[in-house]
């Protein structure tokens, strides 16, 4: 069976609290009571795409633990293919999140069993991204590894998609094979060493851009211009994992055949629900929840 979508990325279980304020340097404030989640970029983007009926496989690695099972039972009932996915001996990948009333979060990533993807086991799953329409690759996972899935994925023609969180350097191959490269305003000012300018963000490399622009929707940058993708306004809850479900909607109609900015506009439908509930995967919708045009139902 194949994948119409390979994802290359992490699987992290997530601890969530729930907090009136953030502390300060040194500070201790009470919290809500803890909830743990499947979560981790790569998980949560396989699973909003196999939410929006997507044939998708996550190729990452968890630990031979309680978090593992965890993460391979939700990620299987969401129906992402876990067959590429390796167990190892090293306690898998958390990440802990403190949410504020104002649906805003900060996340630690304690990467754990992720950074046991490597090149290896890319290419012992090359014949499944080979036969993939769009492989979507992201950075909690070592950076060595997602460019050869990418190389790997150029060489066959299938169409590769990187999301650059967290932000780091790629090699210049990298950059030139994605079509597009998604990043938020900060990583692509990072990349820019300054303001956001559109222009200069394809002279890095990349075919094509999508910078996510969070309530305001998104910018999607091509050869032959830019195109301003809004978002519906919605009463945000938690904007925990907004982002992945936006990539995952982004590369389910990529996958479909859908032109870019086309794609990018049911994106940020996608996104927009997520933040109207609480949590990561489980705030995702299916197919059937997406509203067909900009309004919200």
């Amino acid at each position: 069976m194949t994948a119409q979508i390979v994802v290359v990325g992490s699987a992290n279980v997530d601890v969530v609290v729930r907090v009136e304020r953030r502390p300060g340097a040194g500070e201790t404030v009470l919290g809500s009571d803890t909830v743990l989640a499947s979560g981790g970029k790569g998980a949560n983007a396989a699973v909003a795409a196999a939410l929006l009926a997507a044939e998708v496989a996550l190729l990452g690695a968890v630990g031979d633990d309680q978090n593992g099972e965890l993460l391979r039972t939700a990620m299987g009932k969401a129906g992402v293919r876990m067959d590429l996915v390796r167990v190892t001996d090293r306690a898998s990948g958390a990440a802990y999140i403190t949410v504020t009333p104002d649906g805003e979060n900060t996340i630690v990533v304690s990467p754990g069993a992720n950074s046991d993807v490597t090149v290896r086991q890319v290419d012992s799953a090359a014949d499944a991204i080979a036969a993939a329409r769009v492989l979507l690759a992201s950075l909690e996972v070592p950076i060595p590894a997602v460019e050869r899935a990418v190389e790997i994925a150029a060489e066959a023609g299938v169409r590769p998609v990187l999301n650059l969180s967290p932000v780091a350097e790629l090699s210049p191959q990298t950059l030139a094979a994605l079509d597009p490269l998604v990043v938020n305003e900060h990583e692509a000012q990072w990349l820019l060493n300054g303001p956001l300018e559109p222009e200069r963000l394809l002279g890095l490399g990349p075919k094509s851009v999508v910078v996510t622009l969070g309530g305001r929707g998104a910018l999607v940058v091509e050869a032959g211009g830019s195109t301003e993708v809004a978002s519906p306004q919605v009463r945000v809850v938690d904007t925990t994992g907004a982002g992945d479900s936006f990539v995952g909607a982004l590369v389910t109609r990529l996958a479909e055949g859908a032109d870019l900015v086309t794609a990018a506009r049911y994106a940020v439908r996608v996104a927009a629900v997520s933040v109207t509930r609480p949590g990561t995967q489980r705030s995702y919708p299916t197919r059937g929840e997406v509203p067909d045009s900009e309004g919200m139902v």
